[in-house]
């Protein structure tokens, strides 16, 4: 009886100590929510201040071309799976490892090919041109270097996550911002923003991606930008958290159109887990209930130049005339575009838990944050 309670015990000993299974790697696809450096790197000189403090004042302690006060949500997520933060794709000649996972995300990109905004005469906004296509095709260039044949890329990436976004929040931004109609953009836009994002994640998991990640977009009616050039005297334009409903509605819209794609694709690959994440729903939590989730001010920006919402596009964060906020982890909004370190923890934490992530991920997370 002895031996049989000593050989439980030292098998239950053996299960609790024994490693649990994890992503080996991750990698990263999308736009300024998840660019690490990459648009700094690229050389782009729009918007250098990004380069420099108070962005990266948090966490860092100095700027890393992340577009916030500190960690994005891909950071929370590497954390979590106890792997290091991805290294931008574009520092790849500066001897980094991309053994972990690489993230090709750049600040200002498009789920369209610049092509498409330049046709229609605002292509001289974009930030960059660096679309997801072209994220694609970066990704294509370093592949041969992570696996040689197809049975080690299939083993290697059988243990790697492979996020897709968020992507196709500039493709409405840009138009938007130059006067377009909520109405148009939901009947010509919104179907190639979708299928953009879908062709990307159909062509991952040909090349061997098994477990994918797709996010949907955040409520945009809560930015600071969009409040400060779209506000309207209309008491009723807003929800009672203060954030404009139309452009919720239309976040929504493009929310529920990708899961129709992600559906599509399930069913074409069985063998791939295909997940969608819930931005919309894990953000509209901390502006329904603020203090539930430790933000005192969730509308007005952190920093900025002044105005009803401390946004201002003449004097934008980390330009002459902006101020900081004292605390930055009170706040939800950022720079009037992007969100806290704060604010992309309470998102990733509400992903990582499964309750905003369908279905959820096979290996869970073996580190809190």
């Amino acid at each position: 009886m002895k031996i049989v309670f000593f050989l439980v015990l030292s098998f239950s000993i053996t299960v609790l100590c024994s490693p649990l299974p994890k992503y080996d790697s991750i990698f990263s696809f999308g736009d300024s929510l998840a660019d690490t450096g990459n648009f700094l790197l690229s050389g782009a000189l729009k918007f250098p201040v990004i380069g420099q403090l108070p962005y990266g004042q948090t966490f860092f302690r100095h700027a890393t071309g992340r577009c916030s006060d500190g960690r994005l949500i891909v950071d929370f997520i590497a954390e979590a799976y106890g792997l290091p933060y991805l290294p931008p794709y574009l520092s790849h000649d500066k001897s980094e490892k991309f053994s972990h996972g690489v993230n090709f995300a750049v600040a200002g990109a498009t789920a369209l090919d610049s092509k498409f905004f330049y046709d229609r005469n605002i292509g001289q906004f974009l930030w960059t041109n660096d679309s997801l296509a072209v994220q694609l095709g970066w990704f294509n260039n370093l592949k041969s270097s992570l696996c040689s044949h197809k049975q080690d890329c299939e083993k290697y990436f059988k243990r790697s996550l492979f996020l897709v976004g968020e992507i196709g929040g500039n493709d409405y931004n840009y138009p938007f911002f130059v006067g377009g109609n909520i109405t148009q953009l939901k009947a010509m836009v919104v179907p190639l923003v979708v299928g953009a994002i879908s062709s990307a994640t159909s062509m991952l998991i040909e090349e061997g991606a098994v477990e994918l990640i797709v996010p949907g977009n955040l409520p945009i009616g809560c930015n600071a930008v969009y409040l400060t050039l779209f506000g309207t005297s209309n008491v009723r334009a807003y929800d009672k958290n203060g954030c404009l409903k139309a452009y919720n509605a239309f976040s929504k819209y493009h929310n529920s159109q990708l899961k129709i794609a992600l559906d599509k694709l399930r069913q074409k690959y069985p063998h791939a887990k295909i997940s969608y994440a819930d931005y919309y729903g894990a953000a509209k939590r901390f502006f329904h209930a603020p203090k539930h989730y430790g933000f005192t001010e969730t509308l007005m920006s952190c920093c900025g130049g002044g105005g009803p919402y401390n946004f201002n596009n003449s004097a934008r964060c980390g330009h002459v005339g902006s101020t900081v906020c004292s605390d930055s982890k009170g706040y939800a909004n950022w720079d009037g575009v992007h969100l806290t370190e704060a604010a992309y923890r309470s998102i990733a934490l509400g992903l990582l838990n499964g309750s905003f992530t369908t279905p959820r991920p096979t290996f869970s997370p073996i580190y809190a944050f």
